[in-house]
Order: structure tokens, then sequence, then C-alpha cells
């Protein structure tokens, strides 16, 4: 009697599982598509994109979840890129030697960009303006810094009390500089260089040699000035939130544009736009099907896109989502929606070996 039972029982158990295996999937039973982990490195200033949990949950439904670290653009090509899924610098340069040291042959994808911009404090922005090195336009509110007045700062070796405006500013005092990152290390400081010695070139990319040495002076007055250069972004710019540091920091506009979009305090904080900048150009570097899958949904997924703007990037495939984050906005600071209205000039980088030399110059080699 138990044997039979028990055959019974095993019966019934072998039927349940029969029908689930074969009743019709319901539209809340599908699982979704396999959910596959995909590593890389990144750029310390998209760390909070990735652990955004809508980035999270929008990239699980495409059966993606991103697992990375964070490290300098040029500090990249020393991770183990061979067991790796991606990179993604935060600009093109550092992108296509990791593509010659992989020797990878697809091209790699450009999802989203963020000008380099100036953050200083309101007071030290005014001070700028009356000696004819800043502008605010009266009707956007937008901050222009004019660059080759600040460098002719620069070159004059000018101190921050010298410049009308600046007595009784305990903050404004020594040379007059910026902070950035180390340019042999993060891609904001090599771009620095790239967009500097474009304006000390005569608004040339500097293409030679001889170039290189002509504009090496400057460039090493610029780097020395700041002692000790980090290799990420993020510190100088939590640096400058807390008062701590330069009067002048340059930053990646997304940092300055996340803080708005999420409604937190900015302070005083004001966004300058140079005249003259560069843009930089996220870029994935794909060494794997996975890693370029991940690449063609930032690039590609509207919901993706939505979320770069959230966080102050500028979407290549939809360059409006920047603007209807920031465009409404009352408060300061004001962010310019479109660059060419805002007379911004974009300065060609220089080829990867004459940049190189570039950074070699700033650090006196």
């Amino acid at each position: 009697m138990k044997r039979a039972v028990g055959v019974l029982a095993a019966l019934a158990l072998l039927g349940g599982v029969a029908f689930a295996l074969l009743r019709p999937t319901g539209p809340g039973d599908d699982p979704g598509p396999k959910v596959v982990t995909v590593s890389g490195v990144i750029g310390s200033e998209k760390r909070d994109f990735f652990e955004d949990p809508d980035v999270k949950a929008e990239l699980a439904k495409q059966g993606i979840k991103v697992s990375a670290q964070t490290t300098g653009s040029w500090l990249m090509g020393d991770s183990r890129l061979d067991q790796l899924d991606f990179a993604f610098p935060a600009s093109l340069s550092p992108a296509e030697e990791i593509r010659r040291q992989l020797q990878l042959k697809d091209a790699p994808i450009r999802p989203f960009y963020s000008p380099l911009v100036v953050l200083a404090h309101r007071p030290t922005a005014e001070v700028l303006e009356q000696n004819a090195v800043a502008s605010r336009d009266k009707a956007t509110g937008v901050w222009t810094l004019r660059m080759d007045a600040y460098l002719n700062l620069v070159k004059a070796g000018k101190k921050w009390e010298e410049l009308t405006g600046a007595a009784g500013n305990s903050d404004l005092r020594g040379a007059v500089f910026m902070t950035t990152t180390d340019p042999a290390e993060s891609s904001s400081g090599a771009l620095y260089l790239a967009v500097t010695s474009y304006v000390l070139n005569g608004h040339q990319v500097v293409s030679s040699g001889p170039e290189v040495d002509q504009v090496k002076p400057v460039l090493r007055a610029l780097t020395a000035k700041q002692g000790i250069q980090g290799s990420s972004s993020d510190q100088p710019f939590k640096d400058f939130l807390t008062n701590v540091g330069n009067p002048l920091v340059l930053a990646y506009e997304s940092q300055a544009a996340q803080l708005a979009v999420e409604g937190k305090s900015t302070g005083d904080m004001t966004v300058l736009y140079p005249d003259t900048t560069v843009s930089s150009d996220h870029t994935v570097v794909g060494r794997t099907e996975a890693g370029r899958k991940l690449a063609g949904l930032l690039r590609d997924d509207e919901v993706l896109r939505r979320l770069e703007a959230k966080y102050g990037f500028r979407p290549q495939a939809d360059p409006s989502a920047f603007a209807k984050q920031v465009g409404d906005r009352k408060e300061s600071p004001a962010f310019a929606p479109d660059l060419s209205a805002a007379q911004v000039k974009q300065a060609p980088v220089p080829a990867p070996d004459l940049l190189a030399k570039l950074i070699d110059a700033a650090k006196g080699k």
C-alpha cells in the first residue's frame, strides 16, 4: 500500500513539473534575457551613472550587468585589458591608444560628451569680469572665460592681489592659474593642454615639434604652479565644493550639471565656459562582443540617453536631452544648452604623438 502511495505521489509531482514546463507563459512570467556581467574600467566621472538603480535596471532588461573599476583615462592601458570586456576613458585619444594596444579593428563608440568648463565662486568670477577676463550674458546668465586674456595673466606671472576688485577677498591670493588633473594620467588634464596650446599657437592646432617648443614655457608654468596633481577629476571638484584649494578649477560640465539637475545645493558656484574649449568625448572600447553591446546600448537606447543627460552628459545621438534637463532651470549656475549659440569654439585635439609631447613639455621633460 505504501509503495502504491509513493508511486502516485511521484506521478503527481512529475505531472506538476510537466504542467509548469508546458503551460503557456503569461505576461508576468517572462524572466527576460539572461543577464551577463560585463567588466571594464571607467573614469570616476561616470561612476554615479553606472551606480544609478535606473541605469542598472535598463541594462538588465537588455541582458547586461556592469562591473567596473574607476581609474584615470591614461592609466587604463596599465589595466589587465585582455581580461576585461571594455574600457571607457573620457576622451578619444586614450581610447585610440587602448584600441591600438589590443589590436582591435572596430572603431570605438562615443555615446556622449561633456565640454570642459571652469568653476569659480561668484566673487571670483566677478573679479575676472572686472579685469576683462570673463563676461556674463545678461539675457541667459551664461558666463564666458576669455582664454587669451587668462593666458596673458599666466604669462605675465600675475597674482590675484594685483587684479582690480580682489582686495579684501582672502581667498584670492597668490598666482593666477587653474587646478587640473595630471595630464599624464587623466583626460581632462591632457585636454586642457590641447586647449591652451591651441590658443598659445595663434589659435592653430600644434602640429610640429618646433610648435611644441614654442608653447612649452607657458605649459610648464601652468603645470608647475599646481604642485602635485591627481589622476581623477573627482577630487578637485569635491575640494571646490567644500571651499578648499584653488579659486579656479577645471571640470567637466557634467559634474556641475549633475548637481543642478538633482536639485542639490551648489552654493555660489559659477560655471564659466571658455570661449575656446574642447569637448571630452567619452569613448567606449569594446574588447568583447558583450563590451561592444554595452557601447551600442549607451549610444542607442532612449532610456539610457535620458539617464545620461540626468547625469549632465550630452548624448551624441540626442543633443536635446541635455537641454531638456537644464534649459528651464532658473537657479544658478547657468548652463549653455547650445554651445554654438553661446559662441563657444571647439579646439581641435593634436595627434596622439604630439599630445604626448605636449604632456612631456608640461611635466618638464
